[in-house]
């Protein structure tokens, strides 16, 4: 009954995102986050490469050369930085990520804290979503500015723990975010 696992899956990814949004002021994003994931475009395929240590859409990935969950998933959800890649203006930059709403870059930081501790389970620690995206990003397409603040964020999560880093989110740039520096 892999369904059965990948929606428990599922619905502790939300609600870890939803505890975390929450923390910072982001009701509606943590109440709304990933509700693609119950389409039958996304379910289905989750249930069917379901592996409980990582995303079934890496095994859609391997098994068709492209993951049809993940096409539909970045495509409705504005906390992926994929969702912001576009056309670039300047000669010679074809696609190009542009920079992302404050709201949605602490949502993506929240997304990532909570699948590191989705799969990571007992394991997890504040270094594993900064150790994950320093892993990765080199084959990112992001704005520089978004890049630095998501990964100011998950440095200071690593180094300074959960608790001061949401105070921070919520307290330093969502309160001010009209006169934030981003």
């Amino acid at each position: 009954m892999k369904w059965i696992e990948h929606l428990k899956t599922i619905n502790h990814h939300k609600y870890l995102v939803m505890e975390l949004c929450f923390k910072v002021g982001l009701y509606k994003q943590g109440l709304l986050h990933d509700m693609s994931k119950y389409n039958p475009v996304e379910f289905l395929v989750g249930a069917r490469y379901y592996q409980g240590t990582c995303s079934p859409n890496n095994a859609e990935r391997e098994d068709k050369g492209y993951s049809s969950a993940w096409l539909h998933h970045k495509g409705r959800n504005k906390h992926h930085l994929e969702y912001w890649i576009d056309y670039g203006l300047q000669e010679g930059h074809d696609m190009v990520g542009m920079k992302m709403p404050l709201r949605y870059v602490i949502e993506m930081f929240c997304d990532r804290v909570a699948a590191s501790k989705n799969y990571r389970g007992r394991d997890y620690t504040d270094a594993d979503p900064y150790n994950y995206y320093m892993n990765s990003r080199s084959h990112y397409i992001i704005h520089p500015d978004t890049a630095a603040l998501l990964e100011k964020l998950l440095k200071m999560l690593k180094d300074n723990g959960e608790d001061i880093t949401l105070r921070y989110i919520r307290y330093k740039i969502l309160k001010h975010q009209d006169t934030f520096p981003y």
